[in-house]
């Protein structure tokens, strides 16, 4: 096991507001004990940002956790000092019980907490108001009206529209976006002199993480907080980090200001994790073959889809209203190709592959297929007999590779389902194909007894590539399929998605907000906003040059996994609409 690095002389000690020394942290369980943090060593400077960053179940959010006590049973701090600074007084904070009335003092008032998942971490039967009401009331003496006053001035700060009337809203009337903002108020309610940020932007599009990262850094600077950063993406700790502490299993490897990780890494780890996201910014991962002449004929064709969910008629009294999710969109998909569809949360993607699935229905246009046999089929007008014959040339892989696998079912019973329901095989020789299709996407067939949650996510990903390609389908729609991933293991499945791809003549229609990813993965891109498509091209030209305003401010919000070019500090901005 690699040994921690040496902690350097500290430049900034004097601004100290938090130390954690050789901390460890284990969790007893049932056969053996896991040592989740093992000597784990950092500092927290005022005014400063501190990236922790590493791949799943590195120890990053454990880490942060205890910094605040909250590390849930049975895991415990076995040793190590954690020490913070509260009004030039040292408070030892492993020496106090994590229901210590000090320790309560200390969450929010002393540090603040953003969540990663801000819809698990907000109630869904409490007003967003009432909510940051209870913390500002829990640590500051002020009545009703006054904390109602000052939430709704935290709102109008993390730049909610019409904080008055927001904050009387529940959680689930706002949009990803707007529930993350709201955490980053509560958060900040009571002025804390740090706040802890654990992937406070991994479930959001491009856009939207460019303005949440925007708006921390804004609000850190304005009130000198020390801010610790936990992410795996390495473009938002280039764009936010002044220092970076790498960690795998459970210790730090490597520590040093950005620029040196990125400029001057030593630990090989690292420069895999630089690797594997400088990999997916170098552009195409495949040399495109000069076109064939003459053009092929389109596998899939969709015409003039549109689909639009509400009431167009009058409602208990009051006019109806119609939202256009997709708004007469037209593309063809060609033998081979791998089409991108890129825009924001709510543009419509996922509903366009649902419509071209026919899982949703279109309100009007069109989605035109030609079979193996050269004819085309309106999949618009299939029966369910021609529906399901359908379903097995086209298929689909799931953006969560957690809540998509069954809990209760093995590996060999999900993969194999779909050649079970269809009839095409049972027994011994469903058990073969099973094994065949678990070795094409890299993975042991002796593991097909085992259940999923013997599996990491991408493992679990990789199985469901494998039952997507049980019924040898000849398009796969991949929705988000790489979003949850760690870069490196996102880098891998990609890579075997064009491999499989390139052995069994595959066309994909590939659905991300990352335009990394798409620039890696794809051969042309479509753009959608507001259910339009805005942009459609080859995919280096649209994500390096691209012609229309949204597609451009939609690219200069990536960030750029270079300290020394940050790209989302000229950002091209969105107009503010009421």
């Amino acid at each position: 096991m690699t040994a921690q690095t040496p902690i350097a002389p500290d430049p900034h000690a004097k601004d100290v507001i938090l130390a954690a020394e050789h901390l460890s942290i284990d969790f007893t369980l049932r056969t053996h004990i896991l040592h989740a943090v093992r000597d784990v060593s950092l500092t927290l400077h005022r005014g400063r940002t501190l990236c922790l960053v590493g791949e799943s179940g590195s120890g990053k959010s454990v880490t942060a956790r205890a910094l605040m006590r909250l590390i849930e049973k049975p895991g415990k701090i076995v040793s190590g000092r954690i020490e913070l600074d509260v009004d030039g007084k040292k408070v030892e904070i492993d020496k106090l019980s994590d229901t210590a009335r000090e320790m309560r003092a200390i969450r929010g008032r002393r540090i603040g907490l953003i969540f990663q998942e801000p819809m698990s971490s907000l109630s869904p039967v409490h007003t967003i108001g009432s909510q940051i009401v209870e913390a500002l009331r829990l640590h500051r003496p002020l009545s009703k009206k006054e904390a109602r006053a000052e939430t709704i001035e935290l709102l109008r700060q993390v730049e909610i529209p019409n904080p008055d009337k927001m904050l009387d809203r529940y959680t689930f009337e706002f949009s990803g976006g707007m529930r993350q903002r709201a955490m980053i108020a509560m958060a900040l309610a009571c002025n804390p002199d740090i706040l802890i940020a654990d992937e406070p932007t991994t479930a959001l599009d491009v856009t939207t993480q460019a303005e949440i990262l925007d708006l921390i850094k804004r609000l850190q600077v304005s009130r000198g907080m020390a801010m610790l950063l936990i992410t795996h993406d390495m473009g938002v700790v280039a764009e936010t980090a002044d220092d970076v502490a790498v960690m795998r299993f459970g210790r730090i490897v490597e520590r040093g200001s950005v620029d040196e990780i990125f400029h001057q890494a030593k630990h090989p780890y690292t420069k895999r994790l630089l690797a594997s996201t400088l990999k997916l910014e170098g552009g195409a991962a495949r040399e495109k073959p000069p076109a064939p002449t003459p053009a092929p004929l389109p596998i899939l064709s969709v015409k003039n889809l549109a689909k639009g969910f509400g009431t167009g008629g009058k409602w208990f009294g009051k006019p109806g209203f119609v939202i256009k999710a997709v708004d007469d969109v037209s593309l063809d998909l060609l033998p081979g190709e791998n089409l991108g569809i890129v825009g924001e949360s709510g543009s419509g993607k996922t509903t366009l592959g649902r419509l071209i699935l026919r899982i949703v229905e279109p309100s009007s246009g069109e989605v035109v297929y030609r079979g193996r046999d050269g004819g085309e089929r309106e999949v618009t007008a299939m029966g369910k007999a021609e529906l399901r014959a359908f379903h097995q040339d086209v298929r689909l892989i799931f953006q969560d590779p957690f809540a998509s696998l069954n809990p209760r079912m093995t590996i060999r019973e999900i993969v194999g389902d779909p050649l079970v329901v269809s009839g095409r095989l049972r027994g011994r020789a469903l058990d073969e194909r099973v094994a065949e299709l678990l070795a094409m996407v890299g993975l042991d067939p002796a593991a097909m007894e085992r259940y999923p949650h013997a599996f990491s996510g991408g493992q679990r990903q990789r199985i469901g590539i494998a039952r997507a390609l049980a019924l040898d389908p000849r398009i796969i729609i991949a929705d988000e399929a790489t979003s949850a991933l760690d870069v490196s293991i996102r880098s891998q499945v990609l890579d075997l998605m064009l491999e499989l791809q390139k052995r069994l003549g595959l066309s994909f229609i590939f659905i991300s907000h990352d335009i990394s990813v798409v620039r890696y993965f794809c051969d042309r891109v479509a753009v959608m906003h507001r259910g339009k498509v805005v942009e459609i091209g080859d995919a280096e030209q649209v994500c390096t040059n691209p012609r229309e305003p949204y597609t451009q401010m939609l690219i200069s919000a990536v960030p750029n996994p270079d300290p020394r070019n940050k790209r989302m500090l000229h950002r091209v901005r969105a107009s503010r609409e009421p």
